[in-house]
């Protein structure tokens, strides 16, 4: 499980941002809070914020941190290539520009009877990475202890094999991450940690290419086995009872005989009789198609314990079917791996419902000069000295700026005539 996630000088973001879900605490929902260790931590986070205040870094940033750790033994030595996949630093000052980017997690690993809690992080310039580090704490101890360290001197590799570590002394380049090497040589310490940002999904829904790929995106095995389509009906009728199957068939494909491409149909009951009405998948509506979109993604992290991160969550669904897929992470009898769901969303109903606790709220603001910020509700102390009360009208409260994260309007005049 993600315990928290730590970035600097990453797009809006010029300074420390911290992405917190270890609890607060707090009485409310005690039931759902995760112990793993001396760790305790939650399934759920929520990121509220106004239009290009940050929510979508926020995800962008563990994105290119996943990214970066499952590819990066692939990154070569030539500046020109590392310039297309290098982050992309706050701009809007002369020094951030050319400074380092840093990301770093503490997680857990999902079936780890030893219950260790894991440090990771890295820090990336303009040529190649300058800092790494793997840390790890045993379930008793209070501090962490140092499975290897490097930056732009030095190079520690003391808690991976002896076997291993002439290897990776000889092939590591500047670009690449320990972590991926190591991974790749089949080092166990390194592979633990690839396959945990592995686990992790990703779904954006603000980019509409991205939006459009997954619509068409088929679960595993759903051409198949018939038992995957049956689980497909039985999610699909947790808010659409209408669908009572699909039907898969076999394209040809011209330009390419080994491209498999299918059509996929749903299946609905005629009125009045037993026979079933075939409509094509792609033409259900947007709700369903992101729905449709979302299914493997979630078979995937509540099979494997994984952080399933979404952006923009509430486009296109109902706020009560928002929050019964948010349920479904938060509902111990279902989700039996500790997987976890971090969403940005305009949907403020939820705030209302008393569905999140404070520690799950959270909300990016950005100032005058660009600088986004990201904090808590459960940190957020209001003008008057004091906490949010777990009683408040959270809905109202952020709707009439109480926690800042809303846009700042205008009167749209430029329409008037005269």
């Amino acid at each position: 499980m993600l315990i928290q996630f730590n970035f600097k000088n990453y797009k809006s973001f010029r300074d420390d941002a911290t992405l917190d879900l270890s609890a607060a605490k707090m009485t409310e929902f005690s039931e759902r809070v995760v112990s793993v260790g001396s760790e305790k931590i939650l399934p759920v986070a929520a990121v509220y914020g106004a239009n290009a205040s940050g929510k979508s870094n926020v995800y962008s940033a563990f994105e290119y941190m996943s990214k970066y750790v499952v590819n990066s033994f692939k990154y070569g030595d030539e500046e020109k290539d590392f310039n297309d996949i290098k982050p992309s630093p706050f701009l809007f000052d002369a020094s951030s520009e050319t400074e380092d980017t840093s990301f770093e997690v503490y997680f857990t690993v999902p079936g780890d009877t030893t219950e260790k809690c894991y440090n990771y992080g890295f820090c990336i310039g303009q040529t190649g990475v300058t800092e790494e580090w793997l840390n790890y704490k045993a379930k008793t101890a209070r501090k962490y202890t140092s499975i290897f360290y490097r930056d732009e001197s030095t190079l520690d590799l003391a808690g991976i094999p002896k076997t291993s570590r002439e290897n990776i002394e000889i092939a590591l380049e500047k670009q690449v991450l320990i972590v991926s090497l190591g991974a790749k040589l089949k080092v166990a310490k390194c592979k633990l940690v690839r396959d945990w940002f592995l686990n992790n999904e990703f779904s954006d829904f603000g980019d509409a290419f991205m939006n459009l790929f997954m619509s068409r995106a088929l679960p595993e095995g759903f051409v198949d086995h018939k038992e995957v389509r049956e689980n497909v009906v039985k999610y699909f009728s947790s808010f659409d009872e209408t669908i009572k199957g699909f039907e898969v068939t076999k394209l040809p494909s011209q330009e390419d005989p080994k491209e498999e491409k299918y059509m996929i149909d749903s299946l609905h009951k005629k009125i009045g009789s037993d026979e079933m009405a075939k409509i094509p998948l792609s033409q259900e509506s947007a709700g369903t198609l992101k729905m449709f979109a979302l299914y493997p993604e979630l078979q995937s992290v509540m099979k494997n314990g994984g952080v399933y991160f979404v952006d923009e969550l509430n486009a296109r669904l109902h706020p009560l079917l928002v929050r019964n897929f948010i349920l479904t992470f938060l509902n111990p009898e279902i989700n039996i791996n500790h997987a976890q769901l971090i969403f940005t969303t305009h949907d403020t109903w939820q705030l209302s419902n008393q569905l999140l606790r404070r520690d799950e709220i959270w909300f990016t603001e950005k100032d005058d000069e660009g600088l986004s910020t990201l904090y808590s509700l459960a940190d957020f102390i209001d003008e008057d000295g004091s906490r949010i009360r777990k009683d408040e009208n959270y809905e109202k409260n952020y709707l009439l700026g109480k926690y800042g994260a809303i846009p700042s309007l205008k009167t749209i005049d430029f329409l008037k005539e005269g």
